[in-house]
């Protein structure tokens, strides 16, 4: 009995569309090869330069857009911000060479759903394409609090509560999977980090995140 056709066939007819922005044919081709490995995702197309990818995921819609943080032209932070107006319903997830890159948050803050690092593996690259297709945010598991730790500001002080449902949130886990650890209702979960959100003075989980981490606080 062969139970696995029925996921892989589900998966292969609504695979996830990524668009790959990256002003290095090489750095594109790779991406490419190791994402169309998963028989879940496809790349709906790839772009040269910040304003391609603009272009491309206007037209495209792709679920994913896998964008480089420094090209040529215009930069990630900037193509953030006008890709998810041209494509609301898409997502960016931004590649990064360095993750003590201060661009990263300024992304984060446009709307980016996370980062990865340029030297990813294979398996973290579909993780990561996976878990924002879900929604979740994405954050290479060695984010260290040092990252912007320089960048002193007055926060109030977060509960332990409100730590501890941002600490998992910044794990991938879903307000879902976080009520069922913490042995609290999901409602509670959004309670907890609606509060966080406005003492962070943020709107969205991956910014909350990026945030307390910068600041030292999870």
């Amino acid at each position: 009995m062969n139970h696995h056709t029925v996921p892989d066939d589900a998966a292969a007819a609504h695979p996830i569309r990524v668009l790959l922005a990256d002003d290095h044919p090489v750095v594109r081709e790779g991406l490419s090869a190791m994402l169309e490995s998963a028989p879940d995702i496809t790349v709906a197309g790839q772009a040269a330069s910040g304003e391609e990818a603009v272009t491309l995921a206007g037209r495209l819609r792709p679920d994913i857009v896998l964008l480089d943080l420094r090209m040529g032209g215009m930069d990630g932070v900037a193509a953030t911000g006008h890709i998810l107006r041209q494509a609301p319903g898409s997502k960016v997830v931004i590649v990064t060479t360095y993750e003590s890159d201060t661009d990263i948050l300024r992304a984060v803050e446009e709307g980016a759903a996370g980062y990865l690092l340029k030297g990813s593996t294979r398996a973290e690259l579909i993780d990561a394409v996976r878990a924002a297709a879900r929604g979740e945010t994405v954050l290479t598991p060695s984010l260290a609090p040092k990252l912007f730790r320089s960048r002193t500001v007055d926060t109030p002080p977060l509960s332990d509560r409100e730590t501890e449902v941002l600490r998992l949130v910044g794990q991938g886990l879903t307000n879902a999977a976080i009520g069922t650890k913490l042995f609290i209702g999901e409602a509670t979960v959004k309670t907890h980090l609606l509060r966080a959100y406005r003492k962070l003075d943020v709107t969205d989980r991956t910014a909350a995140v990026v945030t307390a981490l910068e600041r030292g606080l999870i």
